[in-house]
Formats: structure tokens, sequence, C-alpha cells
């Protein structure tokens, strides 16, 4: 062995031994869950890809425990798994568990100003209050979903039954939606401008966890590369460019004592502020927080839809069962919210679907607030946890049949719908998914009226695919997966 390769192997083993015996040293006293033991430097790189968290993460649970411990370099990171250790830490201990790791692409992106920085409990109260009094949750916002479907209704009208990918109309609708709430704007379907947002908009929530972002989260210096640093905040800046000339309009044409939209409520936060020091509330927190509700605001739900039609059409039985209890409740108007407690079985397959989709398998990292003793191990203050939502989502202590697409998940003995508290596919907790509210309400509506006016098919020649198969197949599903919308003459 040369010289050479003999020095790099002793200064690898060196630093090595440095970076372990630094963490010893600081975090001695901790005893740490379990996990697969870590590579020199590197830690297990292998478990820190979370696109392939499902597989991963299940097959080191059976090893090791529902509490376990992989490593980014030399800082450890608790995966939690199953539904009671992930409770146990989200809604137990809720406070403890609330803090977020610093992401270095996602903190230099927001530039520590978005909901998942620092001042996160000040802008997620504000936020919330806002969301609120601009209707989320009441009648506004259920009129505007409303008005939203017979334009979407009228998109896949226009399709005649030919096959399509809905993909792009479902998501302009809820992209319409969201838009309405943040600055009050209403596209056309085919308007070019908002089809390049969405598809920006889709390409940055997929970006989340590429491989790219990934290794820039680990090793941060790489994001002083230019050509780097331009790849990895396209999708972002896009985004931001294209909220800032709403902003700027809302500045010239804001009106306090009616405000229209939430830039308008935030544009009046940041003036009744503007006498505090280092206020939470300026214009680069107001453009984060349209940011963030914009892009988290569109892409999952839209691919929820998306998912939602295809699994109709892979299970006939399903869809007719849905489309006689919506004829029977709704007649010929559009399902409305109140129509839910009739709906039970509808209710239910639209929660079954989104447990079988598991669309995050994991939620966002958190980290602990303080050291904290939990289920026989010690957790370091500031650790980075991951709550692994899909051994939730198909625990087999709560769920019956965990594998498989059965909306009596969701039923009692008696056909009404029933709550299932292991249904967290927007997580839990403090960090709860702040749009949880209106996506479930946009899913129901939306999904109840297209059902109500279309028989989604697949196309001829296609072959039915089960629930499992759908799973695994759902990212080249959503991106591109045809089907039919055959108009129903009972709908008319």
């Amino acid at each position: 062995m040369e010289l050479s390769t003999i020095l790099a192997l002793s200064l690898v083993v060196l630093l090595t031994v440095y970076i372990f015996l630094s963490w010893s040293k600081q975090h001695g006293n901790y005893l740490l869950p379990p996990g697969p033991p870590p590579i020199p430097l590197l830690g297990t790189p292998k478990y820190m890809d979370l696109r392939a968290a499902t597989t991963n993460f299940q097959k080191l649970s059976q090893k090791y425990g529902s509490v376990f411990t992989i490593w980014k370099m030399s800082e450890p990171v608790v995966v939690l798994c199953g539904y009671e250790t992930v409770k146990d830490a989200l809604i137990n201990h809720a406070e403890q568990f609330s803090a977020r790791p610093i992401i270095p692409v996602m903190y230099i992106s927001t530039k520590g100003y978005g909901i998942n920085g620092p001042r996160w409990r000040s802008l997620r109260r504000f936020t919330m209050t806002s969301l609120r009094n601009f209707g989320m949750g009441k009648k506004t916002m259920e009129m505007r979903v409303l008005a939203e479907s017979k334009y979407l209704i009228q998109a896949v009208s226009e399709t005649e039954g030919k096959p399509f990918n809905p993909a792009m109309s479902l998501a302009s609708a809820v992209g319409n939606i969201i838009s309405s709430v943040l600055f009050g704007e209403h596209f056309d379907y085919q308007d070019k401008q908002l089809q390049e947002l969405l598809s920006s908009t889709s390409r940055h929530i997929k970006g989340i966890l590429s491989p790219l972002n990934t290794l820039c989260n680990i090793v941060p210096v790489l994001l002083n590369l230019p050509f780097i640093r331009q790849k990895v905040f396209k999708e972002s800046k896009y985004i931001q460019t294209f909220v800032t000339k709403y902003i700027k309009q809302h500045k010239e044409t804001l009106k306090p004592e009616s405000p229209r939209d939430f830039i308008d409520y935030y544009l009046l936060k940041i003036k009744e502020a503007e006498h505090e020091m280092d206020s939470d509330f300026c214009d680069t927190s107001l453009l984060m927080m349209v940011v963030a509700l914009l892009s988290a605001g569109t892409e999952t739900t839209a691919s929820t839809l998306k998912f939602s039609l295809v699994l109709m059409a892979n299970y006939p039985e399903v869809q007719a069962k849905v489309q006689q209890e919506i004829d029977e409740v709704t007649k010929s108007r559009l399902p409305e919210i109140m129509d839910k407690p009739q709906l039970p079985y509808t209710n239910a397959v639209i929660h079954e679907i989104q447990r079988v989709l598991d669309l995050a398998s994991t939620a966002l990292f958190h980290a602990v607030t303080e050291d904290i003793k939990f289920r026989g191990y010690t957790i370091p203050k500031g650790a980075a946890v991951i709550p692994f939502l899909s051994s939730v989502l198909t625990d087999p202590s709560q769920w019956e049949t965990p594998e498989v697409f059965n909306p009596g998940h969701f039923l009692t003995e008696e056909g009404q719908f029933r709550t299932r508290l292991a249904f967290m596919p927007f997580s839990a907790g403090k960090r709860v998914c702040l749009g949880e509210n209106l996506a479930r309400m946009e899913l129901f509506l939306l999904f109840s009226a297209l059902l109500q006016k279309f028989t989604f098919t697949l196309p001829p020649g296609t072959e039915r695919q089960d629930s499992k198969s759908l799973n695994l197949n759902k990212v080249e599903i959503i991106a591109s997966g045809q089907i039919r919308a055959v108009p129903r003459l009972s709908a008319k």
C-alpha cells in the first residue's frame, strides 16, 4: 500500500475518532436508541435517503424496535415507528418534540423566516388566526371550494370521455382555491402563468427529498458552489418571484379598513409590529409564509385527488356505492359539508384512500427541545427526530387489514363513520399540517362532486390493480396515469 494511501486512511480514522469522541464527551451520559452502526465520518447515509424510508425503516424497526437511531454523519437522528410510539412523542410529549432541527437547504431558502424556522410559534399562531378570519373552516371557504368545483367539472367534461391525465386540472382547481385565499387571484385553467407555477411548485416539493437536496443537507458546504446552489434553489426562487409581484401590488392597493386576503392581513400585521426590534413580521416572513402555504396547499391535495380517481377506476364496485350514496342524499345539487354525516361511506372511502396512498411516509424532521427520557432511552436536546408516519398508517395493531384498501376501517358495524386515532396523514401534535382543515374540505367536496358527475374508468386495455400495486406505483400514477371520465346520466 502506498504511503499516500496509508496517510489518507490514517487521517480518516483520526477525524472519525475525534468526531465521535467529541460527541461522546458532550453526550456521553445519553443512552441513545440502538441502530445500525455508522460508517466513520459518513454516518448511515443509506438510511438518510428518505425516498426509501418505507422499506428501510420497516426493516430497521423489525431489528431494533419502535425507536432506533440512524446517523447524519456524526449527528444522531432518532426514528419513531408505530402508532403508540409516534403518539407518545407527538401528542403525549408534544412540547418536548415540537422543535425543528436546522435543515440547511430549507433554512437558507427561507432565510430563517419560514414556518419551520426559529420564529415558527408566532408565525404559525398568526397564520392560523388570519386564515380563520378569512373563512378557513367556515361557510365562506366552503363556497369558494364549491364554486371552484364547477370549473373543475367543466374542465373534466371537455375530455368527452376520452383517456386523459387529470393531474393539471386537479392542480389548477386546488391552486385556484389557495391562491384566492392568499392573494385574491383566480386563473383560467389554460393560463400559462398558472401552469408554470403549478409545475414549478410540483418540482419544488419533489425536490425536497431529491438526492442533491439530501446531500446538501448532510454536507451544507456544497451550497457554496454556485452551480449547485442555483440548481437547488431554482424552483423556490421562481415561486418567490411570482409571489413578490403580488405582494408589491397589494402594498400599492392596500385598504386597512377592508383587507381582501391573507397578504392584506399580513401587511397590516407588519405595520402594527413595525416599532418592534427584529420583529417576526416583516416582508421576508410574509414572502416565505405565502410561498410555503402556496406550495404545501397545492401539490399534496392535488396528488391525493389524482390517486383517488385512479383508485376508483380500479375499484368500480366501491365507486358505484359512493355514487349511490351521494345520489340518495344530494339528488342533483352538489354535495356540501353539511351532507358529510349523511355520507358515511363516502367519507370512509376518502379517509381510506389517504391511508392507503400514504403520501408522506415521514413527517418533516422534528427535534427535541430538551434532554428527554423516552421509552427507556435518553434523547439529547436538539437531536433530530423522524416520525415514520407510514408505520402508523399500516400499524397492524390499529388496522384490521393494513395492507388492503378497506373503507370498513372507518365504519362501524352499523355503517356509520368512525374516526381512528391512528389516522395521521397530516402528522399530529404542535406541528400538525397548517392546511389540514382546508385539505379535508377540498378532498371531500371535490371528490364528491366529481363522482356525482362522472364515472371514472380505466382506458381500454388497462388491467385493474390492487391497492398495494397502486401504492407501489403511486409516483408514476400521480405524474402520468390516465383515466376516462364518463358523464353519468343520473347527474344531469
